[in-house]
């Protein structure tokens, strides 16, 4: 097989998208997958062509143009990519999603969209720290993994969130954290048009604006700040009165106010994988609202009240614009969200995120959620393997996995197009030893070359 022919499992797992791509570009598209997937350390256009063996095609450039020129919509990709996995993972039922932003750390001049912002693994309640790099908004599918034995978020829309500084000088309104939020949930919503969605979202986006704009197509749960203001629905309006009809009822107490209060009534539930912990016993109070702020839409919510029964957490207070919501399914929902950063950091580790060189404003607004949403595919490819149930996780004496990770549906995934590439050249019998030449210098090339 010459090393430039697309894989057949490839092709077959990716098909369903090649109808978004032009017919010249789509086996330059299946070859960067292909060693996107293969490459150990960056995840360049030149280490995806050298584990393949294409190191010294004249034709290179040809590559490079998938990324920075040729015409393919990512939107359209993101929009498959969910249907791919709402139909192998939620066939029925609510479609729980994640909203959460990144940074990748990029430099140099010409990484035009590069900014200054809060650096949120590092950085603490009192330690700020700055991050130099790209700003990205990832939407993910929040869904239990059965071979994997917990939640994972499975990435599909990602967007680029530039500075405040960046659209002041290219003369563009600047749009905010939370109008990001808003167009990428309203953006999911026409999507999935006949599903019941929920979006499990941090208090970022615990914006009022934000919430009124999607409540009516969406279910939101996110963290209540503690000095919200409160109030109960506005009262029926009499016949003959004058003026605006009012927004709010009477005023209600504070969250803060409600966790001094003895008499708020608390209810002992046992919440499972309660950040970290397999269960956790906890007080909960909860009740309905209208969250109003002066000038902002009123929004009614259910707030849900959370100490810990064993005083080793600090008090919480969640929101949930579904009224008739069960308040420890909020929790259980809302502890999903802590996966995403699980994501990002194995999106780095195995996926090479940080690691791209890309320079054009194209490329780079493509790359980052490619290599996201390969992370989706990945899972996705894996859950298809048939022993993928029976497999054993990658551990060593010093470490007992007991559940599959990430890394082990990557090399589930790698076996497989390595153990093709083996197949396919043993069956050239004319030119195998030709053949088996070629992979085992490609298997050197990967094993022996510095990442």
């Amino acid at each position: 097989m010459p090393a430039s022919a697309p894989l057949a499992i490839l092709d077959r797992w990716i098909a369903p998208f090649s109808g978004l791509f032009t017919r010249p570009t789509w086996p330059h598209v299946l070859t960067l997958v292909a060693g996107a997937l293969l490459a150990p350390g960056r995840r360049t256009v030149a280490s995806a062509l050298r584990v393949m063996g294409l190191c010294q095609i004249p034709t290179f450039t040809s590559f490079h143009r998938v990324l920075n020129r040729d015409r393919w919509a990512p939107q359209a990709l993101a929009e498959q990519l969910l249907r791919l996995l709402v139909a192998a993972f939620v066939p029925d039922g609510p479609v729980v999603i994640g909203l959460d932003e990144t940074i990748e750390r990029r430099w140099g001049a010409r990484i035009k969209a590069r900014g200054i912002y809060r650096d949120p693994v590092r950085s603490s309640k009192g330690h700020f720290i700055k991050a130099s790099g790209l700003r990205w908004v990832s939407t993910m599918l929040l869904v239990p993994i059965p071979w994997a034995g917990r939640v994972w978020a499975l990435p599909f829309l990602t967007a680029l969130a530039p500075s405040e500084r960046y659209a002041q000088q290219r003369g563009r309104q600047h749009k905010k954290l939370t109008d990001w939020g808003r167009q990428l949930l309203l953006q999911v919503a026409r999507w999935l048009p006949q599903r019941p969605l929920i979006a499990v979202v941090d208090s970022t986006y615990a914006a009022l604006e934000l919430l009124a704009a999607v409540r009516s197509r969406l279910t939101v749960i996110t963290r209540l700040r503690l000095d919200a203001a409160l109030f109960d629905p506005a009262p029926p309006r009499q016949p003959g009165a004058k003026g605006r009809p009012p927004l709010k009822g009477k005023r209600q107490p504070t969250p803060a106010r409600r966790f001094a209060d003895p008499r708020t009534p608390w209810r002992r539930v046992t919440a499972t994988k309660w950040y970290g912990r397999a269960k956790r016993r906890l007080d909960i109070a909860s009740g309905t609202a209208v969250w109003y702020h002066a000038g902002l839409p009123p929004v009614p919510i259910r707030y849900v009240l959370v100490r810990d029964a064993r005083r080793e957490l600090k008090p919480q207070a969640f929101l949930c614009t579904n009224l008739d919501a069960d308040p420890l399914d909020i929790l259980h929902l809302f502890v999903r969200r802590w996966s995403i950063e699980v994501t990002f950091a194995e999106a780095r580790r195995h996926l090479g995120v940080e690691t791209q060189r890309q320079w054009t404003d194209r490329a780079i607004a493509r790359t980052t959620p490619a290599l996201l949403g390969l992370f989706s595919l990945v899972t996705l490819w894996a859950n298809d393997l048939p022993g993928v149930r029976q497999a054993r996780p990658h551990g060593a004496a010093w470490y007992l996995k007991r559940v599959l990770t990430f890394s082990d549906a990557l090399s589930l995934i790698r076996r497989e197009l390595w153990r093709e590439t083996l197949f396919d050249s043993s069956r050239q019998i004319p030119d195998m030893p030709k053949s088996v030449e070629t992979l085992v210098n490609r298997l050197m090339e990967v094993a022996c070359h510095p990442a």
